[in-house]
């Protein structure tokens, strides 16, 4: 395949959030939740104890600037009081009780601080990427993009076009609907771009503000898992067809694995007050058997090794502890121990979505890797699909 990664860079969130703070505004807002005498369980078997955002926890949590009366109005609710026989008194008194109650926020409200800071921390892990592989913006010959949770048209691809600025005959191929597997199948995306012209200049720029899915007012469990997982980050990374001397890892396979009938396991739902993130119970085990299928097919490519093949590193992004512990549990024998160390690493502080393997990379080449360390980038996302991406460090 030959193509050629470049240090990837990372921009974390510059708001730490504490899993305290947010189980304090949890059992300040939901006292009577029936999962409530669990909270602190639930929150310790994540393992996370702080994750950064692009925002605050208090502009996740505020309410909107409207009123209960968003909607009809205060003027249709006086009207249908009054024609109900209700008096000025009454009438001024009920309109002033529903003023009172803070309504949630908005989609708009919810997504457009969050899309601004998307276009902000992408356009600084351009920049950062390009820097650190030694080219300009004026190099890049295509631009793969990706943001799941705040949609926009015209997206991250256009926006860095503009703000970093690109040339007029770029190719941008903006990826929104990828999710968690962004990292993964923007690599094989540009592995294969390269392939056709090893001239050529990718650049990969993920961007993801996971922290919009944080819904205050849902009380369901799911909810509150979902409170306690997700972490903002922007990464990006140069992939070039000819490795060059910045170069530090060489992609040379793809595998890619979608799982029919699985589209209702994990999913982003749109409400009146912004993105839901909709979690299964059966997800992991979707997502195990993705794991079990790439088992496979890395026995299948290296069997006819002469000597018995293992990677020196995993670098995965399944998704949560139990996928994790899985992967572990079910790896090939005689694998060493320890090949997700730089995964577990990165999930301490949240799950990054889309980033997240990126990230994961960030830290392998931040430790510093032995030329010829053989390497498995897997990530699994919602629909139920996976793709793995197989190299090895320079």
């Amino acid at each position: 395949m030959g193509a050629y990664l470049c240090p990837p860079a990372v921009v974390q969130g510059e708001h730490v959030v504490k899993t305290g703070q947010i189980l304090a505004e949890v059992r300040a807002r939901h006292p009577q939740a029936p999962w409530l005498p669990r909270m602190d369980g639930i929150a310790a078997s994540t393992g996370i104890i702080s994750r950064a955002w692009m925002l605050p926890l208090e502009s996740a949590s505020a309410p909107s600037g409207g009123s209960g009366l968003r909607t009809p109005g205060a003027g249709a609710a006086r009207e249908a009081l009054t024609r109900r026989g209700f008096g000025d008194d009454e009438v001024n008194r009920v309109i002033a009780a529903l003023e009172a109650i803070p309504a949630p926020q908005t989609v708009q409200e919810r997504t457009a601080p969050a899309w601004a800071a998307v276009q902000e921390y992408g356009e600084r892990a351009a920049r950062a990427a390009l820097d650190v592989a030694g080219l300009d913006a004026a190099d890049v010959d295509c631009l793969i993009t990706s943001h799941s949770t705040t949609p926009a048209l015209p997206g991250l691809d256009l926006s860095l076009l503009n703000r970093l600025p690109l040339r007029r005959d770029v190719l941008l191929l903006p990826a929104t609907q990828w999710a968690c597997i962004a990292g993964t199948r923007s690599l094989a995306l540009a592995a294969d771009l390269v392939a056709t012209d090893p001239d050529r200049v990718v650049l990969v720029v993920i961007a993801e503000a996971l922290s919009t899915t944080y819904q205050p007012a849902d009380e369901t469990l799911e909810s509150l898992i979902v409170r306690l997982l997700f972490a903002d980050t922007a990464v990006a990374v140069v992939v070039t067809g000819r490795p060059g001397p910045e170069s530090v890892l060489r992609l040379d396979a793809v595998w890619h694995h979608t799982l029919p009938g699985t589209m209702d396991l994990h999913r982003l739902e749109t409400r009146t007050d912004g993105t839901h993130f909709v979690m299964d119970r059966r997800g992991p085990r979707a997502v195990q058997e993705t794991v079990a299928a790439m088992w496979r097919w890395l026995r299948v490519r290296h069997e006819d090794d002469r000597e018995r093949w293992h990677p020196d590193l995993l670098l995965a992004h399944p998704g949560g502890t139990r996928v994790l512990e899985y992967m572990e549990q079910t790896m090939p024998e005689g694998w060493p121990t320890g090949l997700l160390a730089y995964s577990r690493d990165s999930y301490l502080t949240g799950n990054r979505g889309g980033a997240a393997v990126l990230d994961i990379l960030c830290r392998a080449h931040e430790a510093g890797q032995k030329s010829g360390s053989r390497t498995v980038l897997y990530a699994a996302a919602p629909g139920l699909t996976a793709t793995a991406v197989e190299g090895e460090w320079l």
